[in-house]
């Protein structure tokens, strides 16, 4: 079964130049369940999500993939 990529945290993190282990501290969360949420093996909260937006100054709408298709 392939997980679909939901969010988009792990390219944010890149692109800002952040670690899973300096997200993991920022939150006080473990950095298993940060890689976990990178690799969209489970979602974070959104209370976790917005928080995350507030931590790398982005709207949260940057940290999800879009579900609208285009024809």
């Amino acid at each position: 079964m392939n997980k679909k990529a939901i969010n988009r945290l792990k390219a944010v993190l890149a692109e800002q130049g952040k670690t899973n282990k300096w997200l993991a501290e920022e939150l006080g969360k473990n950095e298993t369940t940060i890689s976990r949420w990178c690799t969209n093996e489970v979602q974070p909260s959104m209370d976790n999500l917005v928080n995350i937006a507030t931590l790398l100054k982005v709207d949260v709408r940057e940290l999800i993939n879009s579900t609208k298709t285009t024809k």
